[in-house]
């Protein structure tokens, strides 16, 4: 997604965008039609949890994406990731090595992923969850990639933000779907509610629905809480960020919004931090957006990171067993 999400998409909207861009829309639904019908998926060697939503941007799968690698990991497997590597020059496959790639060669969501676990990103997703499989996974979380039909998968999980739901409910560009509603839950396993339902949402069937919070980082909150902060952030909703910080007890006295993924240069750090010094004030940001900050500048930007909690942590261990357990197959 190469902006933050439009107002119009959202639930309730008036504005009048939404139907002049329904053709755009109905075009861009037969193209994923298309690719689905005309794409073989792949077998890999392993088990794949493909971790993905029905929306653009925002949702929280990357976050997802992190807890389930940790909680595999804690089950006694060894799980690698596996990620278009969105925004980097990098075509794949390849190891992320935080040591030497930066934003630039692997894109930002791809070097938090592989602070959690090892990490490959590909624009081929199967050659890159082959070279995972290679270097000794036994199985691969894909992370955005519930739309990536050439990767075969032993589970998917739909990711699903309690607050904004399917926005409202029209495909790309006349709204924030990837696809329908019914043909993406039609192909699901099972669902990570993050927060509680304040928009409608349909009914998800048998499948089963496990909720989660994003919370921040203690050590973030503790730092932040009472301070008074400039929040900037270049993400797909970036007012979640900006409320994230006042509910842990910050003032946000002044927000700024980028397009998601791009790059910061340090004219723009540097004017963010002067700003920030007028008002008596700390320029905060997201991780995602610290990873984007040039090297120099990010001693002098303070981060607000989260984490997803599972409510019921041991229902979804149990869960993950026995899936990858019993060979069932993605969708069933």
């Amino acid at each position: 997604m190469a902006k933050t999400a439009p107002h119009f998409w959202q639930a309730g909207s008036t504005s009048p965008l939404p139907r002049l861009l329904r053709p755009l829309s109905a075009l861009y639904g037969l193209g994923n039609r298309l690719n689905q019908r005309m794409t073989a998926a792949q077998e890999i060697g392993a088990p794949v949890i493909s971790i993905g939503n029905l929306v653009a941007g925002g949702a929280g799968k990357t976050p997802t994406a992190i807890a389930i690698a940790l909680r595999l990991a804690a089950l006694g497997r060894h799980p690698q990731i596996v990620s278009r590597g969105y925004g980097g020059k990098l075509a794949g496959p390849v190891r992320v090595d935080l040591t030497r790639h930066t934003s630039t060669d692997v894109g930002d969501e791809a070097l938090l992923l592989a602070a959690a676990a090892p990490t490959w990103i590909g624009g081929n997703r199967p050659a890159a969850a082959r070279a995972a499989v290679a270097a000794g996974a036994d199985c691969i979380i894909a992370d955005d990639a519930h739309q990536t039909y050439a990767l075969a998968r032993r589970l998917s999980l739909l990711v699903v933000d309690g607050g904004y739901g399917f926005g409202n409910g029209l495909q790309l560009p006349a709204g924030p779907l990837r696809e329908p509603i019914e043909e993406g839950l039609a192909r699901c396993d099972a669902l990570v509610l993050i927060g509680p339902r304040s928009v409608p949402l349909p009914d998800f069937g048998r499948r089963p629905v496990f909720a989660a919070t994003l919370d921040p980082n203690p050590a973030d909150a503790v730092r932040l809480r009472g301070r008074s902060v400039l929040a900037f952030a270049g993400i797909g909703r970036p007012e979640k960020f900006f409320t994230s910080l006042q509910q842990l007890g910050a003032t946000v006295v002044q927000t700024a919004t980028f397009p998601d993924h791009a790059p910061y240069s340090p004219d723009t750090v540097m004017r963010l931090v002067e700003t920030a010094h007028k008002l008596n004030a700390i320029p905060v940001t997201t991780a995602k957006d610290q990873v984007r900050l040039p090297a120099k500048a990010r001693q002098m930007v303070d981060v607000l990171r989260v984490v997803l909690n599972f409510a019921e942590p041991q229902r979804v261990d149990d869960y993950l067993r026995s899936r990858l357990h019993d060979g069932a197959t993605a969708g069933a």
